[in-house]
């Protein structure tokens, strides 16, 4: 039997409970967030809010569905195949960030959760680390295979250097709003394209 297309009514519904999850549990973590306070927050009861999403897991993994179709559409529109146009557009990506802090608030706290394996989202966030750290590494060996960048750098290295820096800046910022993120992450990403540039002469 094929499952009914959600009424717009319906659509409407999920979408105020997702608004409602994503601020509560980018405060208080996954663990830390009751079903009854989503509810609450998304003015449904708890019998009301389980007819959308069956358990507070399948709540987690939408708010974070939702989350990564965000960056998909955003990051389709500016990525470049690879070299430093790619890093570059990191750049801009830290740049959006810091205009939507509950967001970058919200992954981080889950992802200090999800190390633990059985947090609910471990291989979530597992295979999104994966993914990222595998498309920077993908854009060095392009921008190697070009000539742009030297032969003798790692790009597996360099990729977990990279996400390393991109973290620890969200975590400075989000500690310390005064702390501007985007252009200490640009001066980071210049240092690291002069070191991949070949030796001239």
């Amino acid at each position: 039997m094929t499952p009914r297309k959600p009424t717009r009514r319906g659509e409407r519904t999920r979408s105020a409970i997702l608004a409602a999850a994503i601020p509560l549990f980018a405060r208080h973590g996954y663990r830390g967030a009751p079903l009854a306070s989503v509810a609450d927050a998304a003015r449904l009861t708890q019998p009301g809010l389980l007819h959308h999403f069956p358990s507070k897991e399948h709540l987690l993994m939408a708010v974070l569905e939702e989350r990564d179709r965000e960056n998909i559409r955003w990051m389709s529109e500016t990525w470049y195949d690879g070299g430093s146009a790619a890093l570059r557009t990191l750049v801009s990506l830290v740049a959006h960030n810091a205009t939507t802090p509950e967001l970058v608030q919200l992954f981080t706290v889950l992802v200090g959760e999800g190390v633990s394996e059985s947090h609910p989202a471990h291989e979530y966030f597992a295979d999104r680390c994966a993914r990222l750290r595998q498309g920077i590494k993908r854009a060095v060996q392009q921008g190697q295979d070009t000539g742009e960048f030297r032969s003798d750098v790692d790009p597996a290295v360099f990729a977990s250097l990279l996400l390393a820096v991109m973290d620890g800046l969200q975590i400075q910022w989000l500690l310390d709003r005064d702390r501007e993120m985007p252009p200490v992450f640009e001066k980071f990403v210049d240092i690291l394209l002069e070191q991949l540039a070949p030796a001239r002469g």
